[in-house]
């Protein structure tokens, strides 16, 4: 099993866990999409502005003495988007309905974000 069929498995596991979850993302900290689980076709467009506002954090976390960038959560009127590192080139991003418990999405996602840290930084060192 490649690493991409691997991370696409642990977003569907991530999304079977939290059923108000809309849709995941795992892409490049430079954004370019590894793998996504979600229903509409915007996976690029969210990918490159995953990349933009991880700057951002990163930018914010480091200049704050905060140390490195670790997690980011927007709420809108309509849900989440929240954004997690992951190892030390990925992220993953999930969207979220507004009913979600945010205690919940972060405790699955940081240990989602770990394993695909794992996938993905260890497909790069091979």
């Amino acid at each position: 099993m490649t690493a991409e069929a691997e991370v696409l498995g642990e977003l569907r596991r991530l999304r079977a866990r939290l059923p108000q979850l809309t849709g995941a993302l795992a892409a490049s900290a430079d954004g370019l999409v590894l793998a996504h689980d979600t229903v509409d076709g915007a996976a690029e467009s969210v990918a490159a502005l995953t990349a933009a506002a991880l700057g951002v954090g990163r930018r914010l976390t480091e200049s704050t003495g905060q140390g490195g960038f670790r997690e980011l959560l927007v709420r809108g009127e309509d849900g989440y988007v929240a954004t997690y590192a992951a190892g030390g080139s990925a992220v993953l991003t999930l969207l979220a309905e507004p009913r979600i418990n945010v205690g919940r999405l972060h405790l699955e996602a940081r240990r989602s974000s770990i394993r695909i840290g794992e996938l993905v930084d260890g497909a790069l060192n091979l």
